[in-house]
């Protein structure tokens, strides 16, 4: 067993603290390779700002389980070369089962997230409680989820969603012991987070979504005060990134996110953690169609996974600076 003390890393108990003292969220961003994990930690050197790199179950499938223990340690030094010792977590996202969540936490995660909320409430409460129990052992920090977001990211898929019920999170909370909670409120996974008759459209004919239920999220505020939040399906799906793919040979749909003013608005109240994984998608796939169709000849990856990696970290570093507010705060 490695923990994750020994790897430079942090939980995230006084990270989300501070954030919820002082009106801002963390960014918690996917990542999969090292070109993804680099343009992260860049950009939160950059602008100063703690920083969650999390892991679905998908990437640690893809990438190896002990690769990501090595890239998290690298991750650590790495900041601190660049000029910044910035605090970093490593979570577990979507954590479906008790042993995925024990193997993380056993692998060196110093926070994991276990997703009973496809599961009948007292399930729920039941399986978040023994993981719990069992991460606070090693002071590994612990989140859960009521109510389900729809759309489809990695692992996670559901057709429906089904709003967080303020009248079950006090009790959610006091029996599992749990260190924060995601709710759902009207965000949804994936680049495809609405259908277009769930949405209006502007006069130029674009997509607008429905608004976040912020009277839900205020009422959650009610029955746990000062409590930490998360927000998962939080990418925006910048149109100019689905235009760019678009207009290089991709077949972008419908594509439509989470308006930023929402979640600045909610990075400033008990939201202290926002999820974003699609919009870093769109910014690698935009730039490496862009490069393919611009310079055909060339194969070198290193040539396209380059401006990939800037254009993902420029779009790291705008939402840590104009959307979440984590800017300085490391």
């Amino acid at each position: 067993m490695v923990n994750y003390k020994e790897l430079g890393l942090v939980n995230s108990r006084d990270m989300f603290a501070k954030a919820v003292k002082g009106g801002y969220a963390i960014p918690a961003f996917n990542f999969n390779n090292m070109e993804q994990m680099q343009a992260i930690i860049q950009a939160c050197v950059e602008t100063k700002s703690p920083v969650i790199l999390q892991i679905s179950s998908g990437a640690r499938k893809y990438a190896n389980q002990t690769i990501l223990r090595y890239m998290a340690q690298g991750a650590v030094e790495y900041a601190k070369e660049l000029g910044c010792n910035i605090p970093i977590v490593l979570h577990l996202d979507h954590g479906d089962t008790f042993e995925l969540c024990k193997s993380c936490i056993e692998y060196g995660f110093s926070s994991v997230m276990i997703d009973g909320s496809h599961l009948p409430y007292e399930e729920n409460v039941a399986l978040t409680k023994q993981v719990v129990e069992y991460a606070h052992k090693y002071d590994v920090t612990v989140e859960g989820e009521l109510g389900v977001l729809a759309g489809v990211e990695d692992d996670v898929s559901a057709e429906h969603s089904h709003y967080t019920q303020p009248d079950e999170v006090e009790d959610f909370v006091k029996k599992t012991g749990v260190d924060s909670l995601a709710i759902s409120i009207g965000t949804s996974h994936g680049a495809n987070k609405f259908k277009p008759e769930q949405c209006t459209r502007d006069a130029n004919g674009v997509l607008i979504p429905p608004p976040l239920r912020f009277d839900i999220l205020e009422e959650i505020e009610k029955r746990i005060p000062g409590f930490p939040i998360v927000l998962h399906g939080s990418s925006s799906v910048p149109q100019n990134l689905v235009t760019t793919i678009n207009s290089n040979g991709g077949a972008l749909k419908d594509a439509v996110g989470i308006p930023e003013d929402q979640l600045r608005k909610a990075a400033k109240s008990a939201v202290c953690k926002v999820n974003i994984d699609s919009d870093g998608r769109l910014a690698m796939t935009a730039a490496i169609r862009e490069f393919m169709v611009q310079k055909p000849a060339e194969f070198d990856p290193r040539k396209y996974l380059g401006p990939a990696r800037e254009s993902l970290k420029n779009l790291y570093m705008h939402k840590v600076k104009n959307v979440l507010g984590s800017d300085n705060k490391a």
